[in-house]
């Protein structure tokens, strides 16, 4: 089984592992999952770890920043 590090991957197989996690994100009918897919443009970049970007996106939650424009999880209804 392939790594998901950044270390082990190139930037091509990081879209592909994101791509795949979502399923068919631009076939999505409510705007969200293309949201979702671009919080992990980070990861694709090589910039940081997918469990650093879920550790950040969970704070939000935690502290209730979610209604903020900033930290919305979804783009739909901006």
């Amino acid at each position: 089984m392939p790594g998901y590090w950044i270390k082990d991957t190139t930037r091509e197989e990081r879209q592909k592992i994101v791509e795949e996690s979502f399923g068919n994100i631009s076939a999505n009918c409510d705007g969200c999952m293309a949201g979702l897919a671009e919080m992990y443009e980070d990861y694709i970049e090589g910039k940081k770890e997918i469990h650093e970007i879920n550790m950040e996106f969970n704070a939000r939650y935690v502290r209730g920043d979610m209604d903020r424009d900033e930290g919305r999880s979804c783009i739909r209804g901006l």
